[in-house]
């Protein structure tokens, strides 16, 4: 969508081609039931933005929506359910970059000064640096030497909740970037922005309007499968067009650019299959979210960190009641998954009893698990990712085509964006 909206701006006859009956791929709306029978509206995963996700809420303006209405902004926190962890102390929050971060380092409860001061270090000299490092170096191995529990409470849940990769396996160049964008960018950007609504409706939904109402198409529930080079056009399920952007997920445009080339004359063959190998060799991470609801669960914040390992999945949960979802409801997200909907669900679940025990909450039931195998790609060190050009008017985007960010909704948007621009 975000592809659709650049090229239209641009001036062109914008045609979009959505598989599903709803819009925004894997940032989309969920119709769902809750236990006691109402409907409820969720999303295909828990997702998250953050202040410096400065092209996602430009685009989301751009369509005619409010991101303060629809975000709840918080200042960076990642408290547990026990009170300690990762806060910023209220006169802290609105400080510049990075000193919010540093304030919120600073006073982490439950940390030790030489804790904190471990933290300190590394980013001042990640600062120093550059936030550039070796293109072959991990995470784990960026912060060798950091303090146990700042490694196991701050770095690997922000690793996997930013880049979906376990910190041992995950690109230190890549966090960086992240790193430096929400921790030493603009004023705010390390602020968690809360979806106080769901997916569809913070912009894919607003933009298929912002589109048709400048004479653009948005053809909901309709497959595009069959590409075709013709020149000087492609064509689509037989249908001509000037410049196509492929905004399929990495092994759907692989298969579909594959099957093209073998009927493509030889110099556009060649560039589709280097493409196509290209992503075709993208390894993925999974994501879970595990929808679960009692009538009493109330968060002490709409958001906490929960203290994960093989046993207990999950890194986070959200309390949709206190963004606008209904009481009660509890949102449980699992990065770089493993395992069935069936064991993650349990081990959720089992998790949620013994950590939240204190908070008293009552027994949650479960109300849905949504389970995306092929979330992200694995953000690996060195990794080659396919380019946005594919072949002359045949262009990519989506978050795992090249580009500085990880899988995120930045990433995605941006990448259409980008796409949307070339001639």
């Amino acid at each position: 969508m975000a592809a659709a909206v650049s090229a239209c701006e641009a001036g062109h006859a914008v045609t979009v081609f959505e598989a599903s009956r709803t819009l925004g791929g894997r940032a989309r709306a969920l119709e769902s039931t809750l236990p006691d029978g109402r409907p409820v509206t969720l999303d295909n995963g828990q997702h998250i933005l953050i202040g410096a996700y400065t092209e996602a809420l430009r685009l989301i303006r751009l369509v005619g929506l409010d991101p303060d209405a629809l975000l709840l902004r918080r200042p960076l926190a990642l408290p547990f359910p026990d009170g300690t962890g990762l806060q910023t102390p209220g006169y802290a929050t609105h400080w510049p970059a990075p000193l919010d971060a540093i304030a919120a380092i600073s006073t982490a409860r439950g940390w030790t000064w030489s804790e904190r001061l471990s933290l300190i270090r590394a980013s001042l000299s990640w600062q120093w640096a550059g936030f550039s490092c070796a293109p072959d170096l991990s995470v784990a191995q960026l912060c060798v030497g950091m303090a146990p529990r700042v490694l196991q409470e701050l770095i690997e849940p922000l690793c996997v909740s930013a880049l979906n990769t376990a910190a041992a396996q995950a690109s230190a160049q890549v966090f960086l970037r992240v790193l430096r964008d929400a921790l030493f960018g603009i004023r705010g950007g390390s602020h968690l922005l809360l979806p106080r609504t769901d997916l569809s409706t913070i912009f894919p939904n607003a933009a298929a309007r912002w589109i048709t109402q400048r004479g653009g198409q948005v053809r909901q529930g309709q497959r595009a499968s069959q590409l075709r080079w013709h020149a000087p056009h492609w064509l689509l399920d037989g249908q001509e067009f000037d410049r196509l952007i492929w905004a399929t997920s990495a092994s759907n445009a692989a298969t579909t650019l594959a099957e093209c080339a073998q009927a493509a004359p030889e110099s556009i063959a060649n560039s589709l299959r280097a493409w196509a190998a290209t992503s075709a060799a993208l390894r993925f991470e999974a994501i879970a979210t595990v929808y679960a609801w009692a009538p009493a669960a109330r968060l002490p914040h709409p958001m906490l960190a929960l203290r994960a390992s093989a046993q207990a999945p999950a890194q986070f949960v959200f309390d949709r009641s206190q963004l606008e979802g209904p009481a009660g409801l509890l949102a449980f997200v699992v990065s770089a998954s493993a395992g069935t909907r069936e064991e993650l669900q349990s081990a959720v679940l089992t998790q949620a009893a013994v950590q939240l025990a204190p908070l008293g909450l009552g027994d949650l039931q479960p109300v849905q698990t949504v389970v995306e195998r092929h979330a992200t790609f694995a953000c690996t060190p060195g990794l080659c990712r396919p380019a946005q050009f594919i072949a002359p008017g045949l262009l990519a985007a989506g978050d795992y085509v090249d580009g500085p960010y990880p899988a995120t909704l930045e990433g995605a948007v941006r990448s259409g964006w980008a796409a949307g621009r070339l001639p």
